[in-house]
């Protein structure tokens, strides 16, 4: 494979609904999309590869999404943009336009992560960018105030009778 080869991949950035780009395969592209040294990662039976930068955590990059096994439970949270790729024979391609819906499917939900009792939570966002209040934006409104009750004026009113 040529490394200057344009390949489809998605992007999932923190916060953010994934989306589908066309990049160089090239090493300093994919840095250049996570913004750091890769590291290529393979949790999934399909033929894919999740390509993050490796120092995400380490840099204090903003929590993405977590990574579940078969029965749902976090094992692990990837900080920072990261690229669902396909395999080539030797190096990353493209996505086959079948992974590109599944894994648009599996990361369609930006997500929050807070901790409770000691343990992380995970609550699905909605997307910043859409205009709609995210559950982050409604968590840190201030609470709305109670309409202040007349019951003076009301009295005042009813005593002039």
């Amino acid at each position: 494979m040529d490394h200057n080869e344009t390949i489809s991949v998605l992007v999932v950035e923190p916060g953010k609904t994934p989306y589908e780009k066309q990049i160089s395969s090239g090493l300093e592209s994919l840095q250049r999309e996570v913004g750091g040294y890769i590291e290529a990662v393979y949790p999934y039976e399909e033929p894919v590869a999740l390509i993050c930068d490796e120092e995400g955590k380490l840099n204090g990059k903003e929590w993405n999404r977590a990574l579940r096994d078969d029965e749902g439970n976090i094992y692990d949270v990837v900080a920072g943009t990261f690229l669902i790729v396909g395999l080539g024979n030797e190096n990353f391609g493209s996505l086959s336009d079948e992974h590109m819906e599944k894994f648009k499917e599996k990361f369609a939900a930006p997500e929050m992560f807070v901790r409770i009792n000691g343990r992380m939570a995970v609550i699905p966002v909605e997307e910043k960018e859409s205009g709609k209040s995210s559950v982050l934006a409604k968590l840190n409104k201030p609470a709305a105030k109670e309409p202040q009750k007349e019951h003076g004026a009301k009295l005042h009113k009813e005593e002039a009778r």
